[in-house]
């Protein structure tokens, strides 16, 4: 698997604003067939033939190649020029790259996030009440803590190619962080709106009928006990394709 992206900065925060990975397929020695960075841009020229679909996540924390995630990109002098870099694989690409494999050879993957900002463990500060925040001014004039067009989904106007839409955006919203509540449940209406089969994993929590309804989607990625089941559900909904919906025992 190859993954390619876009960066753009803006105050100071650094943010992703397209990426994809590309499932290679394979030569006579069953050897990654490799694309350049001109390969994969005639590729989205044809998107409606060459994009499989999309995966939704929370949001990036992903470097170009030659550079990392210890540092923001900035302070690490990495020009921002609005042009495609190969990227270096974090532990959700890894992931990917040994799940979606042998029925999405030779196509692409889109990756969007709710959240643009790359920038690790954003989950458990006070970046939320930032972007919540931002969220209840996201439609009026008023200026936001964080960019308007480079960090969220303008997701009236969304486009999504391909067959389906994968969410593993994440279920843990707090209650009193209604906007970013609203904000992902509109996402997973507007992929339904736009005519795409959504698939995700899912617990006894929820039905998988009630999961779009409160954006409920666990992650592939975990920590604890329920690491393996994440990753072994994240495998078994992409042994197909389209993926299927998983719940977790």
């Amino acid at each position: 698997m190859q993954t390619f992206g876009k960066f753009a900065t803006n105050f100071d925060h650094n943010y992703v604003t397209k990426h994809y990975i590309y499932i290679n397929e394979k030569d006579e020695d069953r050897e990654d067939i490799k694309i350049d960075l001109n390969d994969f841009k005639n590729m989205l020229k044809k998107k409606s033939k060459t994009v499989a679909g999309t995966i939704f996540l929370y949001n990036p924390t992903i470097s170009p190649l030659g550079f990392n995630n210890d540092s923001s990109l900035t302070d690490q002098e990495f020009e921002f020029n609005d042009e495609f870099h190969e990227l270096n694989f974090n532990d959700m690409m890894n992931l990917f790259s040994k799940s979606v494999r042998d029925g999405y050879r030779g196509k692409l993957v889109e990756i969007k996030y709710l959240f643009g900002l790359n920038k690790a463990n954003i989950e458990p500060t006070p970046i939320l009440e930032e972007l919540d925040a931002d969220l209840d001014k996201y439609n009026t004039n008023q200026l936001t803590r964080y960019d308007k067009q480079l960090n969220y989904q303008d997701y009236i106007n969304m486009s999504l190619n391909g067959k389906f839409v994968y969410f593993g955006s994440g279920h843990k919203y707090d209650r009193h962080h209604k906007e970013i509540i609203t904000y992902a449940r509109n996402i997973a209406a507007q992929a339904i709106k736009l005519g795409k089969d959504i698939y995700f994993t899912h617990d006894n929590n929820y039905d998988a009928d009630e999961c779009a309804d409160v954006a409920y989607f666990l992650s592939p990625l975990a920590v604890g006990k329920i690491k393996e089941k994440r990753i072994s559900a994240f495998k078994n909904a992409f042994r197909t394709n389209p993926p299927t919906i998983q719940k977790l025992g």
